[in-house]
């Protein structure tokens, strides 16, 4: 990959964890930290739907939190020289997949084989 390719998925991988960053902030999360304290003063009446919407925010945490993680691996990866390489075969990942993807650890046959 040439190095203006890296220079630009580098970029946009930093601009994804910013903003990833601020958004877990707006749920009172932090990055790398295991789920989030959601308060609640609930009368019984109104406990089933707020145990929904608990169960909701925390759901969208754990996938903010593991997006985070996926895009701070991509920069160590960029920073180790191991950055476009399948962590499985070895192989080249094509630019076309990291441009679509910047955090893909796989090549595409490697994840297809994981279905």
């Amino acid at each position: 990959m040439e190095q203006e390719q890296t220079t630009m998925l580098r970029k946009r991988l930093e601009d994804e964890r910013a903003a990833l960053e601020k958004t877990l902030a707006e749920y009172g999360a932090s990055p790398g930290e295991e789920g989030i304290d959601v308060e609640g003063n609930d009368s019984f009446a109104d406990s089933g739907q707020a145990t929904a919407e608990r169960s909701q925010a925390l759901a969208m945490v754990e996938g903010l939190q593991e997006a985070w993680k996926d895009v701070t691996d991509a920069l160590k990866r960029i920073e180790g020289g191991t950055y476009g390489k399948c962590e499985r075969c070895g192989n080249d990942i094509p630019f076309e997949r990291l441009e679509a993807r910047p955090a893909a650890r796989l090549c595409v046959t490697c994840k297809q084989r994981d279905g």
